[in-house]
């Protein structure tokens, strides 16, 4: 990479989508469905604006990298700097006008995330995290992020955007965790990793994510000292169906009643 000040630039990058996207939230906008088929797939002009807004600057800062967004696809997938951008990870919430949404800009190397932001502009929050540690800047000042403890279901807190996201047999899973967790709770998005980070919550399971939706994720998580795989124990960072912990033998319960 060129020399350029990192942190800075992945600032500006938040700051530029931020300033596309807020003059939208809580407006009247309008809202198409990306769906082909099944549940409904909203998505706004702030969306696009946001990814046009951060697309230009790595662009023009980093010719070279690719970019992997939710709107606008892929450009040079195959680079050694890989981008993913969601501009509004929670698009649900967003149109509903609940900030319980955020920005996520990540950054892989050779196909392993190395970077993650998820950034909040409405209350003001960044969650950052480069795999070996992990910082939290907003209203409550800066700190340093880290998981807390939790070594059984009966003493976890629960996470999934919707149940109604599973198929059928991922879905019988899932309750199966489920009925066993101290607390389960529906929604949040990306909030809910930040959350595993944070040490507020301690497992959130997920079906069908896209990379964009969990790589600029996974070095926040891990760099607070959790863990996020597939279901399979292995590499999340292609999407599909996810496992975040912030305890890694809660992590290798969870995935051995996924497997049973």
């Amino acid at each position: 990479m060129r020399a350029v000040d990192f942190a800075a630039f992945v600032d500006e990058l938040a700051t530029v989508s931020a300033a596309a996207i807020l003059p939208f939230f809580r407006t009247a906008i309008g809202i198409d469905d990306k769906r082909k088929q099944g549940q409904f797939d909203p998505v706004t002009d702030a969306d696009r604006a946001g990814e046009v807004a951060m697309r230009s600057l790595i662009t023009r800062t980093f010719p070279e990298h690719g970019i992997l967004g939710e709107e606008f696809g892929r450009e040079r997938a195959d680079a050694t700097w890989v981008w993913t951008l969601d501009p509004i990870d929670g698009t649900k919430s967003f149109i509903a006008g609940i900030p319980a949404w955020g920005t996520l800009i990540g950054l892989m190397r050779d196909g392993v995330p190395v970077y993650g932001m998820m950034h909040q502009p409405f209350v003001g929050e960044r969650f950052t995290g480069d795999g070996a540690g992990a910082r939290y800047r907003g209203p409550a000042g800066p700190r340093d992020l880290m998981v807390r403890p939790c070594t059984e279901l009966s003493d976890a807190v629960l996470f999934t955007t919707s149940p109604r996201l599973f198929a059928d047999s991922d879905l019988e899973r899932f309750q199966r965790i489920e009925r066993e967790a101290k607390l389960s709770r529906y929604g949040g998005d990306c909030y809910a990793y930040c959350m595993v980070a944070a040490g507020l919550i301690d497992v959130v399971i997920e079906t069908g994510l896209d990379d964009h939706d969990i790589v600029p994720l996974i070095p926040i998580i891990e760099g607070a000292g959790g863990i996020v795989t597939n279901w399979e124990g292995g590499t999340a960072a292609k999407g599909g169906r996810v496992v975040a912990a912030g305890d890694r033998r809660l992590h290798d319960k969870v995935l051995k009643i996924l497997n049973a």
